[in-house]
């Protein structure tokens, strides 16, 4: 996420996807020392983060970036998980524990496997519980306990969190109250009371459109879904 947030802190919001390039392999801002390791490191933001703002997904993240940085690691974290099917897979070990619970890279590595039951070999499964032990670290799920060990905390949610969170859930096909029952939404740790305030303090700060009558919730994007503009398409280059 570090990494990310520098990238987006050096670029104005409506830079061309070239100008990520420029500015993490040419620039250096990232400040890695090798030209192999900014051209990974490059490569590792564009594949989790699109990086190219004619995608509705990556727009949407740098559109809600500013509003709070204690939304970052899990805004970052929402758009990884659209992107990458084994971090969506580890979250499974997140998703059946609760706070305070010890959980261990194993735990992780178990659900990928669970999820990926052919795919992937004990080595590979180990390096990857690994992996997606960290990132869930830095989503805000857990906390180091140990060496081997992290304890589970519930993520940080801003208005601008569960945002995206609907936005991801509308983007699949959700609705109404639907929304709110989403994996997106289930992974923000947060109450359907807590959702709710949320949602309408998100409205008033203009990031979505929240209107209830009987118990039924409608939610808009109208600014997050905003046709692209000709410079936004031009951009891609």
């Amino acid at each position: 996420m570090a990494s990310l947030a520098a990238l987006l802190e050096a670029l104005p919001a409506d830079s061309p996807r070239s100008a990520y390039h420029r500015a993490a392999v040419e620039a250096n801002v990232l400040a890695k020392t090798t030209d192999g390791s900014r051209q990974r490191t490059y490569r590792y933001l564009r594949e989790l983060y699109l990086l190219r703002p004619d995608s509705l997904l990556f727009r949407a993240l740098r559109d809600l970036w500013p509003a709070d940085p204690a939304s970052w690691p899990m805004l970052a974290g929402l758009c990884a998980l659209a992107r990458d099917a084994v971090f969506r897979a580890s979250s499974a070990a997140i998703l059946r524990s609760s706070p305070g619970d010890s959980l261990t890279s194993a735990d992780f590595a178990e659900a990928v496997g669970e999820h990926f039951p052919s795919s992937y070999g004990g080595g590979t499964l180990s390096k990857i519980g690994r992996n997606t032990f960290s990132s869930w670290q830095q989503t805000g799920h857990l906390i180091r306990a140990g060496r081997t060990t992290k304890i589970r905390t519930g993520a940080i949610c801003t208005p601008a969190v569960l945002t995206y969170a609907l936005l991801l859930g509308y983007i699949e096909g959700g609705r109404g109250n639907a929304l709110f029952d989403t994996f997106w939404v289930r992974i923000l740790d947060q109450q359907p009371s807590q959702l709710l305030e949320l949602a309408a303090n998100a409205s008033r700060q203009g990031m979505l459109e929240l209107r209830q009558a009987g118990g039924v919730v409608d939610v808009g994007f109208r600014q997050l879904t905003r046709p692209m503009t000709e410079v936004e398409q031009d951009q891609v280059q």
